[in-house]
């Protein structure tokens, strides 16, 4: 069964190294994005799947085209006769000539019709959501619209962070498939109801932004687990919350309440967090204790 295989960061590449791995099944060619500037350095930087082709030294081809609409990406992408295109996370919109060389299964994180759209891991943690999975779909010409042929989910706890989420959807997702590829003759697709639909927007910076005046701590705490370590959270100061803990403890908001060796808890709207680890504006990650201390803050006052 030849792949063509079209993903670019680390969620795509659990998909990429079951494909390969899998007896039955040839990937000659990856599809990705353009290596990009990365850090304050810029340094061009490879998407995560090419770097674990070339890590690995497999015999895969690597396509990285500015654009799938052009004839020279239709032609190239179809000149390896694929009987499938599997797509994870690419960052593209396939086209229609794209989409008519073959099936196009897309694995998407979310159990469709919900969160169709660019962050639906996060989107289910900031929902607080019972529930997280990933569906496997034929694609079509909309956004996330094709009809299901297959899906897995898991019970969520309380405290996963987007981290852990993404590889255990990563790992649910490759084994999905490797099933779907399998029994793709004797699936009947299901088509999505759109009266259920709910969209994902893309994450921006500004979405990180929290205040211990305004939020309570369990959205606070929500926020955390959903953008660390991207965006990350951060306070109108600049200054970081790299690691926090939600905690009981009632207060003034933006008071810190109580200095502990473990960390500083700081009253929010409603509720308390502990702090653990911060970092302030162009500087260093440090313990809040020792952010706390070199401030020479104290019980009662406001953090910044």
């Amino acid at each position: 069964m030849r792949i063509v295989f079209m993903g670019t960061p680390d969620y795509a590449t659990k998909i990429l190294k079951e494909l390969i791995a899998h007896k039955s099944i040839e990937v000659p060619l990856l599809v990705t994005q353009p290596d990009k500037p990365v850090g304050r350095k810029q340094t061009l930087t490879p998407p995560h799947t090419k770097a674990y082709v070339q890590r690995s030294a497999l015999h895969v081809e690597i396509y990285q085209p500015n654009t799938l609409k052009s004839d020279e990406a239709y032609e190239y992408i179809n000149s390896f006769k694929p009987e499938f295109i599997i797509v994870a996370a690419y960052g593209q919109i396939l086209p229609k000539n794209i989409l008519d060389i073959a099936p196009c299964i897309n694995l998407h994180a979310s159990l469709l019709p919900q969160y169709r759209g660019a962050s639906p891991i996060q989107s289910s943690l900031l929902n607080k959501d019972k529930y997280a999975g990933v569906t496997s779909m034929l694609m079509e010409e909309g956004l996330d619209t094709g009809d299901i042929l297959g899906f897995s989910y898991f019970k969520l706890d309380a405290h996963i962070k987007v981290d852990e989420l993404f590889e255990k959807l990563s790992s649910m997702a490759a084994s999905l498939t490797i099933k779907t590829l399998m029994n793709f003759e004797n699936i009947e697709p299901l088509k999505q109801n759109s009266a259920d639909t709910s969209y994902a927007a893309k994450i921006k910076k500004q979405d990180g932004l929290v205040s211990f005046d305004r939020d309570n701590a369990d959205d606070i705490y929500t926020k955390f687990r959903a953008y660390t370590p991207w965006p990350g959270l951060f306070l109108d100061s600049g200054l970081k919350l790299k690691d926090i803990e939600l905690v009981k403890g009632i207060g003034k908001p933006n008071r810190i309440i109580a200095i502990e060796d473990t960390g500083i808890i700081v009253a929010c709207a409603n509720g308390a967090l502990r702090l653990k680890t911060v970092q302030p504006a162009s500087k260093k990650e440090m313990s809040a204790v020792d952010y706390a201390r070199g401030r020479r803050l104290e019980v009662g006052n406001t953090l910044v």
